[in-house]
């Protein structure tokens, strides 16, 4: 008995030896927070959100509406163009909500002029003048900021003006924010005024001499290392503020190749400038990025055929979309990753897109990178040479007139009647064409919505959503 104990205790002794430790992958780091109610913080590479605190929730902006009037401003507009400034412009703002550049109706400044006003200096004028020169009128300036959300993928906002002054239904979700700060800081020339620390302005009715103008972001101007408001990545941003929608702010901030973007919604004074900076710290010292290209080699390396969806490549004809990345913990390593082969793309798919990948850590989304067929065709079993098709037969017919309607026999008949039937078919292809755009627009708008369910579900707050819906509902039911 005893030597049989002794065989046992030796057996696990040495088995102890070859047991393999087990990897956990670490968890998402959380360990911060805000005081102001809603903020987030998202990497602008990968677009992933590395944290957010009620970032669905639904405030009003104030004057970081300003960062969505300029950047379609600057889609429409020339810099060098001129801009007049109607009476209307100057004076339809909110009382009390003053007249920072001094104008006055018919003074002229260029776009680039304004949007320096606009952005440094939070200009309510500046914002109603460029609307005008955009579009016409600032109703329709409105509904080209509404559009440009939709376009971005903001389904939890909606704006009622350029300036970012109260409005019935002018709301905004700290994550909506963070994706219209993506779209806008991708654009150099609104970077470039954004982080300007001054800007002169040229003479008009009510400053002859000029005016110099001062940016206004405390973490963008700061450069006294002692200052509590030194964050030297910070490189440009937008503040607002009115009594409904407290402090708000937006920080672009650059350090070791990569972008972060911080938006603060209901905060309060000066606290809100240490929530963004706060927020950025935080992505900064607990995460980093993964350029997808230079670590990901299932689809592109090695000699067996890939399979997508119900065709197959060789991995020597893929290639992945270059400078995409994913934002993983920094303990993390790339292998830890989860990844998924999308094959129903968006219509914005690059050329020659067979797949996209979509990678999730944790089931967050991380990151994502198209895979691309070199060849240009997501089918690689179909030529790409167009000489290569065979013409249609033409056997037994006669060639064409310029009406394109064939002649038989010389008869008017068969002119007539194909005419009849030529008519018939626009007027059919016109009522198709609205029913298709009619269900096209049901399927986006119920993309949109399961989107938006999606994005609740990984916060735990399907209800919130499916509450609203019920809400807009009643009030659409009323009207």
């Amino acid at each position: 008995m005893k030597q049989r104990l002794k065989t046992l205790l030796c057996c696990l002794l040495i088995s102890q030896l070859f047991l393999i430790t087990v990897y956990a992958k670490p968890d998402w780091p959380s360990d911060t927070d805000i005081q102001a109610e809603a903020g987030i913080v998202i990497d602008a590479d990968s677009g992933a959100v590395i944290f957010g605190k009620n970032m669905h929730g639904q405030y009003p902006p104030a004057s970081i509406t300003k960062i969505l009037t300029a950047l379609v401003v600057l889609e429409h507009a020339k810099p060098d163009d001129m801009v007049t400034f109607s009476k209307d412009s100057v004076f339809n703002v909110e009382a009390g909500s003053g007249n920072k550049l001094n104008v006055t109706d018919g003074d002229k400044l260029s776009v680039e002029d304004c949007l320096y006003s606009l952005i440094l200096h939070s200009c309510n004028q500046a914002a109603n003048a460029l609307a005008e020169h955009v579009a016409g009128s600032r109703e329709d300036f409105v509904k080209m900021m509404n559009e440009k959300l939709e376009e971005i993928g903001c389904v939890e906002s909606h704006f009622d003006n350029p300036s970012g002054l109260n409005g019935d239904t002018q709301y905004v979700s700290a994550y909506d924010m963070a994706l219209i700060a993506k779209a806008a800081y991708g654009n150099k020339k609104l970077v470039e005024i954004s982080s300007a620390l001054s800007h002169k302005i040229p003479p008009t009715t009510n400053n002859p001499e000029g005016l110099t103008i001062y940016n206004e972001h405390r973490l963008v101007k700061t450069k006294d290392t002692a200052s509590e408001f030194y964050f030297p990545s910070a490189v440009a941003g937008k503040t607002g503020y009115l009594i409904k929608a407290g402090n708000t702010l937006v920080t672009y901030a650059e350090q070791d190749g990569r972008r972060l973007i911080s938006v603060v919604l209901k905060g309060s004074p000066r606290q809100y400038f240490i929530d963004g900076k706060n927020l950025l710290q935080f992505g900064y010292d607990r995460f980093q990025n993964f350029k997808i290209e230079e670590n990901e080699t299932s689809y592109t390396k090695g000699e067996e055929a890939v399979k997508v969806g119900d065709k197959s490549f060789q991995p020597s004809d893929l290639e992945l979309q270059t400078n995409q990345f994913i934002t993983l913990p920094k303990d993390a390593k790339f292998s830890d990753a989860d990844k998924a082969l999308v094959t129903d793309l968006p219509k914005d798919s690059p050329k020659g897109a067979v797949a996209l990948i979509q990678y999730t850590y944790n089931d967050r989304k991380v990151g994502q990178a198209y895979l691309i067929s070199k060849t240009g065709t997501t089918d690689p079993s179909q030529p790409t040479d167009e000489g290569t098709k065979e013409p249609a037969s033409t056997e037994g017919s006669k060639e064409l007139p310029a009406s394109g309607v064939k002649m038989s026999g010389g008869k008017g008949i068969g002119l007539l009647a194909a005419g009849l039937l030529g008519i018939l078919a626009v007027v059919g292809a016109g009522a198709g064409f609205v029913i298709y755009k009619r269900k096209k627009e049901f399927r986006e708008s119920e993309l949109r919505r399961e989107e938006r369910r999606r994005r609740l579900r990984a916060d735990g707050d399907t209800e919130a959503f499916e509450r609203m819906l019920k809400e807009r509902r009643n009030t659409k039911g009323k009207k």
